[in-house]
């Protein structure tokens, strides 16, 4: 049977059918549900095997990115998700989705004291474009398990305004280096793109199941979607954001 997957949707939430394209293709069972839908019967969370936040604009990102979607959740279905993360079913947020779960107080550490936010870009600017990445070799993040051979950098676009990653003032430091040590770092930029400190990309919670990221895997799921793919030999192979949904997918088939 094909793992089930939650893929929320809302207002202002727009990358929804792309991310449940995405899990389709790396053989799971996803489907889209409104968030006030969920909020209409917060039992149902628990019937899914995963989760995903997408990427997007929720509620026209009113209070900060992110904010409004993470209050409606921790208010009205706190309880549940809990649950759902205690279980140790993964999540995933993606960009907007990132931005949510961090103010949830998903990640770095589920359900602890906040210590890092992501911030507007250091230009000022909203960005849109491809980014270069490398997977953290030493990471426990399920999601980016083996996305390349021999751990060789690959590109994901990256669309955001608010996507730089800061710690705590004054324990920058300290928390990236007890990040790095438990493996929670998942994804770095091969350069600098936002002012992310010391180029985060993706984090994970200590499980590795819940993970965050402001670049988009289920927009690079196919070859034909790269900006280079009429200069590529074989454009009909598979994108490495698929990877991202198999590994998920693996982990579940597993359990």
């Amino acid at each position: 049977m094909k793992p089930s997957v939650l893929v929320l949707t809302g207002d202002g939430i727009n990358c929804e059918r792309e991310t449940a394209r995405a899990f389709t293709l790396a053989g799971a069972d996803p489907k889209i549900v409104h968030i006030n839908d969920l909020l209409a019967n917060p039992k149902s969370m628990a019937s899914y095997q995963a989760m995903a936040f997408p990427g997007g604009f929720s509620f026209g990102d009113d209070l900060g990115s992110g904010q409004v979607l993470a209050l409606k959740i921790s208010l009205q279905l706190g309880d549940e998700l809990k649950e759902f993360v205690h279980a140790k079913k993964p999540v995933i947020g993606i960009c907007n989705g990132f931005q949510a779960l961090t103010k949830l107080g998903l990640l770095p550490e589920p359900f602890g004291v906040r210590s890092m936010a992501l911030a507007r870009n250091t230009s000022g600017h909203f960005m849109n474009r491809w980014v270069g990445l490398e997977a953290e070799k030493n990471s426990v993040c399920i999601w980016t398990k083996n996305l390349t051979e021999n751990g060789a950098a690959f590109g994901l676009p990256a669309r955001h305004g608010e996507g730089r990653v800061v710690f705590r003032k004054g324990e920058e430091e300290v928390i990236h280096r007890a990040l790095a040590q438990n493996g929670q770092i998942a994804l770095r930029y091969d350069a600098e793109v936002n002012g992310s400190y010391a180029r985060i990309a993706g984090i994970c919670d200590p499980t590795g199941l819940v993970f965050g990221l402001m670049p988009h895997p289920e927009a690079a799921v196919s070859l034909l979607q790269h900006p280079l793919s009429s200069r590529l030999a074989n454009r009909d192979g598979e994108g490495v954001g698929l990877k991202f949904f198999r590994n998920c997918v693996s982990y579940l088939q597993e359990k």
